[in-house]
């Protein structure tokens, strides 16, 4: 069977489409079978042939009634027929049938008188299994209670993502009829949500990929003062041939979780920035910038820090760490690493001792971190590293030149035990390290490596200011679907009264 679609610049404004095997009739394998005025046989389709067993050769010509019925049945069928004939309306029912195997099978009928061109009569008669039929039936039947009954809307869109139908829980979620969805885009029906929503849907139908459980927020005609959020899932629905019909969605309203989840976010990004340094301290011989960005894909707030701590001897420590984890959780323990830090740094230890310590604190709050921790000494041009299981630095020099720095990794903090050593560098004025969280860098489809040779891509030009770099660098790295945090550190060797290099 084929579809009427629209045909653009046509005379007719119409043109059959093929709909290819699998369609609902191919399911019921319907049959035809066309008799002339006296009950023969005239035409036989080729589901024919598979419901009652005959080929064409065996039925052309011959009585249908003969040829189909049992004889005790005969009259009734030859009663009906005559009905059909005379004009009586078609007739519509269930029949027992003789197969050729000589089996009866139950097979659903639908008759009606044809006149052709001649002004000859004839019958024609649609059939098929009854058993077929009934499956149909209660599969149509099963799949009507079951949308209408979900507590989950459910909606079905064509291909130009107009509404073809709802279920009475969208109805809900929507604050519509299903009469105003009906014929009506997706962005009639719902202006106020995200255009996320109407791209997800494109997306699905373009590629056939499903979709789960997008978070999607926005108002709706049911509540148009307020923001919800809903979880949202998109399948492409296909014909059994392959057709694509459209696109169907599932809509979980989740605001309440939402807004929960947002009071937490909020309280942990106001504890954690809370706990990070607002502008870094000016230090002999450094100029320094900093930024801290949150996850944009996701609720929670991670643990990274960046610090800038001042010692003695006009000498600074640089420390960017990032705690497992998200949440408040990894926030509060984000602020006493870097509490410790802070104290530990006083001691005037090596990188590689602090790092020591850490592992023990660290291991005392019940979480991993990875940590840089870096001393600039602007009198000696040096600057001593240690990593514990954290990303490599980039040290980008003054002509151009940057690198990423090969340091012993480690392990991360967090009671491994595994010993920590310290890497001295030297810094001429004008260059830079880099330091930064691998939320920077890190994405789910990308390679490290990759990820970190486009960082040093992006830090093309040393005379740049730092925090035009940073936001460089972050507008360059980051994308709206990152599900990391990042913390990132710069800073600059200066020159400085009293340098021995």
């Amino acid at each position: 069977m084929g579809a009427i679609e629209p045909l653009g610049g046509g005379p007719d404004g119409a043109r059959a489409a093929a709909s290819g095997p699998g369609g609902l009739l191919d399911v019921l394998s319907v049959a035809a079978v066309l008799l002339d005025a006296d009950g023969r046989i005239d035409l036989w389709s080729p589901q024919a042939e598979d419901l009652f067993g005959y080929t064409a050769e065996e039925a052309l010509g011959e009585f249908a009634g003969h040829l189909l019925v049992h004889e005790e049945q005969l009259p009734l069928v030859m009663g009906m027929f005559a009905q059909v004939m005379e004009g009586g309306g078609s007739w519509v029912g269930a029949f027992p049938v003789r197969h050729k195997d000589g089996s009866t099978r139950m097979v659903e009928f639908r008759n009606m008188r044809l006149l052709d061109s001649q002004q000859e009569y004839y019958a024609l008669g649609l059939a098929a299994d009854q058993a077929t039929v009934r499956q149909v039936e209660r599969d149509l039947a099963l799949s009507a209670r079951l949308v209408a009954q979900s507590p989950v809307g459910l909606g079905v869109l064509d291909t130009d993502l107009r509404y073809v139908s709802v279920n009475p829980a969208e109805e809900r979620l929507n604050g519509l009829p299903a009469a105003e969805h009906i014929g009506r885009h997706v962005h009639e029906v719902l202006p106020a949500v995200d255009p996320s929503f109407e791209a997800a849907m494109r997306e699905v139908l373009a590629t056939g990929v499903p979709i789960v459980d997008q978070y999607t927020v926005g108002r709706t005609p049911a509540d148009p003062d307020h923001d919800h959020a809903w979880s949202v899932s998109f399948y492409r629905l296909e014909a059994p041939n392959g057709t694509v019909l459209g696109v169907a969605t599932s809509s979980v309203d989740v605001t309440e979780r939402h807004r929960a989840v947002e009071e937490q976010r909020h309280t942990a990004l106001t504890l954690q920035r809370s706990l990070l340094p607002h502008t870094p301290p000016r230090r002999p011989g450094l100029e320094v910038a900093t930024r801290y960005r949150p996850a944009q894909a996701t609720m929670e707030i991670g643990g990274d820090w960046f610090d800038v701590i001042p010692l003695s001897g006009d000498k600074t420590a640089l420390v960017v760490g990032d705690v497992m984890g998200s949440g408040v959780g990894a926030a509060a323990s984000m602020g006493q690493l870097r509490t410790a830090t802070r104290t530990l740094a006083d001691l005037d230890l090596a990188p590689a001792q602090v790092l020591h310590h850490l592992d023990h604190v660290t291991e005392g709050l019940d979480t991993i971190a990875t940590c840089v921790y870096a001393v600039y000494d602007p009198h000696t041009a040096q600057c001593h590293l240690s990593l514990a299981g954290h990303l490599p630095p980039v040290l980008l020099r003054r002509g151009g030149g940057r690198e990423l720095l090969d340091l012993p990794t480690g392990a991360p903090l967090g009671g491994c035990g595994v010993a920590f050593r310290t890497t001295s560098l030297a810094i001429d004025v004008g260059d830079q390290l880099v330091l930064y969280t691998d939320g920077l860098v890190e994405t789910r489809d990308d390679p490290i490596d990759t990820r970190l040779a486009v960082l040093l891509e992006v830090l093309d030009d040393p005379g740049r200011s730092l925090d035009e770099t940073c936001d460089l660098l972050l507008h360059t790295m980051r994308h709206p679907g990152d599900h990391d945090d990042v913390a990132l550190l710069i800073a600059r060797a200066t020159s400085t009264a009293g340098r021995t290099r």
